[in-house]
């Protein structure tokens, strides 16, 4: 295993893209001709990362419950793996927030927790929560999953998101007793830069703006992908 990786893939299968729909299908073609049907945990619209005839790779569960054997992992964007599995980043985070291995919050917390309650109403929930020895401060910290680029910026979202808009509100109204934080998972290692992509969610990107003004830490995380595993490569430099 390679040492650099902070997620390492199991065995993953090659093939080609032939077709995508209906959000959670894929259909592919695998190097022994087969076509399979594999389920894209990525509703959005991908765009940009949904190129038919493109390279991909597909891992495969052997749980006899699941309908779909096949999961869709990866794609080739030019020269560049792209992670299509949304389900993975927070698996990832986690991990790596356990073993204290992420270099913007190394020291800054003694406990992780996941999926806590929290807002006015409760109703929502955080994708982590960090506490220290003392209790005061704790970090409050949602992931994005970002795939989308453009000249080698990161560019969240790719579709109007009324869900992300509420996070970023609530993370606000965290201000100032927590430390409020949006963790954006770059899932490609071409891009030094991000920015809220203002063209696909303009309202998403006023409120990043005054996210960034009241106090809200961004960590736009860049990630290089390949078929073996993943590796952390630092921060993106932010545009806003």
């Amino acid at each position: 295993m390679d040492t650099d990786f902070i997620y390492t893939y199991p065995p993953l299968i090659p093939g080609i893209l032939k077709k995508r729909y209906k959000r959670f299908l894929a259909d592919i073609e695998l190097e022994s001709g087969e076509l399979i049907t594999a389920h894209c945990a990525n509703t959005g619209p991908m765009i940009g990362v949904c190129k038919v005839d493109s390279r991909v790779y597909v891992s495969k569960s052997n749980n006899p419950k699941r309908k779909l054997a096949y999961s869709w992992e990866l794609i080739k964007v030019e020269k560049t793996w792209v992670g299509i599995n949304t389900s993975l980043p927070n698996r990832v985070i986690k991990h790596i927030l356990e073993q204290e291995k992420l270099p913007p919050l190394q020291g800054k917390y003694n406990q992780v927790r996941s999926e806590v309650p929290y807002g006015k109403d409760k109703k929502s929930r955080i994708d982590f929560l960090l506490n220290n020895e003392s209790g005061e401060n704790p970090i409050y910290l949602e992931v994005k999953n970002t795939t989308l680029a453009k000249d080698k910026i990161a560019l969240f979202p790719d579709t109007v998101t009324t869900r992300g808009q509420k996070h970023l509100r609530e993370l606000m109204d965290l201000l100032p007793s927590a430390q409020p934080m949006m963790l954006y998972f770059i899932n490609r290692g071409d891009c030094d830069r991000f920015s809220p992509a203002d063209d696909y969610d303009p309202q998403y990107g006023k409120l990043f703006r005054e996210a960034v003004k009241k106090g809200v830490t961004i960590l736009p995380c860049r990630f290089d992908v390949t078929p073996q595993g993943i590796r952390y490569l630092g921060l993106a430099e932010v545009e806003n």
